[in-house]
């Protein structure tokens, strides 16, 4: 059943791309996949991993991912049952160092440096945002476009002014811009950036090898038009603070403006305690 006013191929790699970002995006689930992404491991290897997880959050991720078919479980017996990722999960790991790239280039920067995992989560809490997918989609296919509009792509069955609210959470978030109320929306340059990420969820969800991104017919072209200066944004997202892991199963922190991630690189060294200090006016929060 169609879900936006888009074509039925458009609408169907819509609603992949977001099924994708929706089991990646709860809460620990980047970092549950990293830790399985090695050889079988028992419940109490990939716990030792993930200490800063209270008794009774992992079990339930785990299995989430499992349904998903992201991560696997193997009964050798009673009393030797080992976790993995499936081939499936394998392959959408390649996304993760391209979101901590995007995110480097594009998010406003903190006080204090943060790990690459940190900037995979805080990317991925700006592409869930209600309806942003589609709109993403509908702006790059249209260029420039009138809520109106674009209520009538994104939000067919629905009363055109619900637009407003993911718009608006959008233009806050840096991805989308206007020139004013009345004016027409496009995305800024860094929702621009975001095509070979969305490109490679887009083959990653059809099942398509992932080097086929640049070849994909709207995420694989560039965008046309006059450069506009980059207005670097973060997620309003709001990440209570968690226990401080031992360093040994820690994620690193990455040099500033470091570029060309490596997924070992993502779940190797200590993670940096979030600075607690007020944050700097004008800039949205991660």
């Amino acid at each position: 059943m169609s879900t936006t006013g888009l074509p039925p191929a458009d609408d169907a790699d819509v609603a992949r791309v977001t099924e994708a970002l929706q089991m990646i995006t709860p809460r620990w689930n980047v970092r549950i996949l990293l830790a399985l992404n090695r050889p079988a491991q028992r419940y109490t290897q990939i716990a030792a991993k993930l200490p800063y997880l209270q008794s009774g959050q992992l079990h339930p991720k785990i299995r989430s991912l499992c349904d998903a078919g992201l991560a696997e479980r193997t009964e050798h017996s009673a009393r030797h049952v080992t976790y993995g990722l499936t081939a499936r999960g394998r392959q959408l790991l390649p996304v993760l160092p391209m979101l901590a790239s995007w995110a480097e280039q594009n998010l406003q920067k903190p006080e204090q440096l943060l790990s690459a995992i940190e900037q995979v989560e805080d990317s991925l809490a700006l592409l869930t945002r209600r309806q942003a997918p589609a709109i993403l989609w509908a702006l790059k296919s249209r260029q420039e476009v009138t809520a109106r509009a674009l209520a009538r792509i994104v939000l067919p069955d629905g009363y055109w002014t619900n637009v407003y609210p993911p718009l608006r959470q959008l233009v806050d978030d840096g991805l989308v811009m206007t020139e004013g109320n009345g004016q027409p929306y496009r995305l800024s340059p860094a929702g621009a950036a975001l095509g070979p990420v969305l490109g490679v969820l887009s083959m990653w969800s059809a099942g398509r090898p992932l080097d086929h991104a640049a070849g994909h017919p709207l995420w694989g072209r560039p965008t046309p038009g006059p450069a506009t200066p980059t207005r670097s944004w973060t997620s309003h997202q709001h990440r209570p603070p968690a226990c401080t892991p031992p360093t040994a199963s820690a994620i690193p922190a990455q040099p500033a403006r470091r570029l060309g991630w490596q997924p070992s690189e993502l779940f190797s060294h200590a993670t940096p305690t979030r600075a607690k200090a007020a944050l700097p006016v004008g800039g949205a929060r991660r």
